[in-house]
């Protein structure tokens, strides 16, 4: 595959996609929301492909979307209608935010640097979340008379709570990576020089694991808090039992009786 706007590249059943318009912060046009629908498709069609990684080059994540883009963009002097949001958000946003939440395979996102708008929002949206110490995420929306989108008025105070959500998203203050591990919104805060490295490292390891267990796991937690306790218990009962007949479940206990590594496929 041959992008521009996007690095993408798959190594030992590790895909990695990083986002790529450093000069505007990673910020999406309608050729990077093109290029990112591609990858993620060869992301969902191949088997070989057990969990991936999603990043942002330069000294950003993603500023969310790129105002300057004509798709969404007022018209200064006012011979236009008024840009349709609701379908830019359902064409691009929208099946993006689905296609890391379904994926049944794990979605890591190492959080290099600002994250903003829809770019916090893709973040939060991703399995495991690391951050560089100087990243930061920021609910901009409010700023110009918006509310959070890309799964972000769901995802956010389901992250941090919903009276914490309400002040994120009202007042637009920036939250530094720290603060936000504090509050449990991410899994870790690391040095930047360390964030690629050890977000390669753990997505070297989610690939040599039980995909198909891990992608039940995230399909339970995402559904868990819409669920009554009769509903989540079946839920896992349907599950067990599923994975219960799985390759990867017979090895796991083969090379727990046997005191060796297990050798998981993903079957």
């Amino acid at each position: 595959m041959s992008f521009e706007t996007i690095a993408f590249g798959v190594e030992n059943g590790v895909a990695e996609l990083a986002l790529n318009r450093p000069d505007s912060l990673n910020s999406f046009n309608q050729q990077m929301h093109a290029e990112v629908r591609e990858a993620m498709q060869r992301v969902i069609d191949d088997p070989e492909i057990r969990c991936l990684l999603l990043t942002g080059k330069g000294r950003g994540f993603c500023a969310g979307q790129d105002l300057g883009d004509r798709a969404v963009r007022i018209d200064s002097g006012g011979d236009e209608a008024p840009p349709d949001l609701g379908e830019s958000v359902e064409k691009n946003y929208n099946p993006l935010i689905r296609s890391i939440m379904n994926l049944p395979k794990p979605v890591i996102c190492a959080v290099n640097g600002v994250a903003a708008g829809a770019g916090a929002s893709i973040a939060l949206a991703c399995d495991i979340v690391l951050a560089a110490r100087s990243a930061s995420f920021i609910q901009v929306f409010c700023k110009i008379g918006l509310v959070p989108d890309s799964g972000g008025t769901w995802n956010l105070p389901r992250a941090v709570g919903l009276p914490r959500a309400k002040g994120l998203a009202m007042l637009g203050d920036k939250l530094p990576a720290e603060k936000a591990e504090a509050w449990g919104m991410i899994w870790q805060c690391v040095d930047d020089d360390a964030l690629m490295d050890e977000a390669r490292k753990l997505a070297a390891h989610l690939a040599t694991q039980p995909t198909r267990g891990l992608g039940r796991i995230k399909q339970l937690l995402n559904a868990s808090t819409a669920h009554d306790l009769d509903t989540e218990l079946e839920a896992e009962r349907a599950a067990m039992q599923e994975l219960g007949r799985s390759a990867d479940y017979a090895e796991g206990v083969a090379a727990f009786m046997e005191k060796r590594a297990p050798k998981f496929t993903g079957e």
